[in-house]
């Protein structure tokens, strides 16, 4: 379908978004015709949400203009958008959970009487209305963080529809919901198409674009790459524009041999009884050799860091399966048990869970092994000092000086300086959970060579990462994770990215 301009719902030309250091989107142009449902689809960072936050008054372009139903308009807010018949159904649900479902549905939009005061008889027969729209037959009354995931999906699509929206926008909507809510809610979406409603569908999940998309468009790195007919296209098709970028950097850790079995892991399965899918993780199995980098790939939510967690002991203790570390069968049920047992971390989240910023630099890295650095139970300054020049040295990190603040280094020293601090730890096993996130292309290279440098010395590596050029370049092998199982194992010579993404939106 080409729409004549007469018949576009949205027109977005020229849409440039930056953030400090990071430029999100970069000319995008986006036209969607009256009636459609428009699959958009992209890698984690290619600019998916951002671009329909722009449309739903979230964020302000900095370049572009904007059209709905062909009049230019300026969203300085969200109910600017909604004024103009747009809402958005966010993946992470902004539901006021202690709030009744009611309450939710008219939030700052309330009903009230004659008399200025809220009516809730009158919200509450109008959300009783629309739910039954929705195949959902909560109780207007319910507290709505008392309700499935589901229904507190379908509890947003009846916000939107209370505003009479003619455009919504779903962002990943079925990542949380089991197959049974799934169809529910894509019966309902054939019911709001033939209202005339235009749908903008965010998703990885190729089953669901070719089965509900009249077009798709690709985004991948902050630019529009391809918008094509749904019937004119095929799955392979969308994943290779989706990951159609060339592979940058050195080739490392060619040559080095496979040691001896550090790690074996077999039927990992992690429950999540508050989840409708009921685990986080299901069946997990893998093995780990030293002087071996095993990659680790997977959609937002499929289970990377809570792999990592509990091989780490810092994860809910209530996993099953069997666990062995060189042999002898482990269970840990704290990060002082693992680390003691040879296994260090360094999480995905830099600043919440790895740097201490009031601390020096010498004290971030010291922390895990002050007895070394103590006499007489008092922290010695000198001692200190010539414990961390060796992994400041090694990994390479540029300080002013070991008592410079840490706050005042780059992102990739930083990290340099964390994942020191466990190299102290003298670690046969390093899990690393996206260890690149966020810091600058220079940084990634001299990770990558330190990486490399230390499994030729014989560490073994569990590597995640949301960029999957880095675990091509970086992993002997690669498993591939979809909503907590494992459903790809490729090695080196066999993976790449198009079956990696295949693989992880259940292909």
């Amino acid at each position: 379908m080409t729409a004549g301009t007469s018949d576009l719902a949205i027109a977005m030309r020229g849409i440039g978004k930056r953030f400090p250091g990071v430029v999100a989107l970069a000319d995008v142009t986006l036209e969607v015709g009256r009636g459609e449902l428009r699959a958009i689809c992209g890698e984690n960072g290619a600019g998916k949400s951002t671009l329909m936050k722009i449309l739903s008054g979230v964020y302000q372009p900095d370049d572009g203009t904007l059209e709905v139903d062909g009049a230019a308009v300026a969203f300085t807010g969200t109910r600017d958008a909604e004024r103009a018949g747009i809402a958005i159904i966010h993946q992470e649900l902004a539901l006021v959970e202690d709030l009744s479902v009611a309450a939710n549905v008219f939030l700052g939009r309330e009903r009230r009487t004659a008399a200025g005061l809220i009516d809730d008889r009158t919200m509450e027969a109008e959300c009783r209305r629309l739910l039954a729209l929705l195949e959902c037959q909560v109780d207007p009354q319910a507290r709505t963080g008392s309700l499935r995931v589901g229904d507190q999906q379908l509890v947003e699509i009846a916000k939107a529809l209370s505003l009479d929206a003619r455009i919504l926008v779903m962002d990943e909507p079925t990542s949380a919901l089991t197959e049974t809510e799934s169809a529910r809610l894509e019966r309902i979406i054939a019911r709001l198409r033939d209202r005339g409603t235009t749908i903008l569908y965010i998703s990885h999940k190729m089953d669901e674009v070719f089965r509900l998309a009249d077009r798709i468009t690709v985004l991948r790195d902050g630019r529009h790459v391809q918008t094509v007919d749904r019937s004119a296209t095929t799955p392979a098709a969308v994943t290779g524009w989706m990951v159609g970028r060339e592979i940058a950097g050195h080739e490392f850790h060619r040559a080095a041999a496979r040691g001896p079995r550090l790690l074996e892991i077999r039927d990992l399965t992690l429950p999540w009884p508050a989840h409708p899918r009921g685990y986080r993780l299901a069946n997990v199995s893998l093995d780990l050799h030293a002087g071996e980098i095993l990659g680790i790939a997977g959609l937002m939510g499929a289970g990377r860091t809570e792999l990592l967690e509990t091989i780490f002991g810092a994860g809910e203790p209530t996993w099953t399966g069997s666990m062995r570390l060189r042999d002898a069968a482990v269970r840990f049920t704290h990060p002082a048990e693992a680390c003691a047992a040879g296994i260090a971390m360094v999480t995905e989240d830099r600043k919440r869970l790895g740097l201490f910023p009031d601390l020096d630099v010498a004290a971030n890295v010291s922390l895990c092994s002050l007895r070394e650095a103590t006499r007489g139970g008092l922290l010695d300054r000198g001692r200190e000092e010539a414990l961390v020049a060796g992994p400041i040295r090694d990994t390479g990190v540029k300080t002013p000086g070991p008592h410079a603040a840490i706050t005042g280094l780059s992102g990739g020293n930083q990290q340099k300086c964390i994942i020191g601090r466990w190299l102290l730890t003298k670690p046969a096993i390093l899990l690393l959970d996206d260890p690149t996130r966020g810091i600058d292309v220079g940084a990634k290279a001299e990770l990558y060579q330190l990486i490399d440098r230390l499994c030729r010395e014989g560490l073994g590596v569990i590597l995640t990462s949301s960029e999957l050029p880095e675990l091509l370049t970086l992993a002997d092998r690669i498993i591939v994770l979809a909503e907590g199982r494992l459903t790809a194992e490729f090695s080196r010579a066999e993976a790449t990215e198009q079956k990696i993404v295949h693989a992880a939106t259940g292909g």
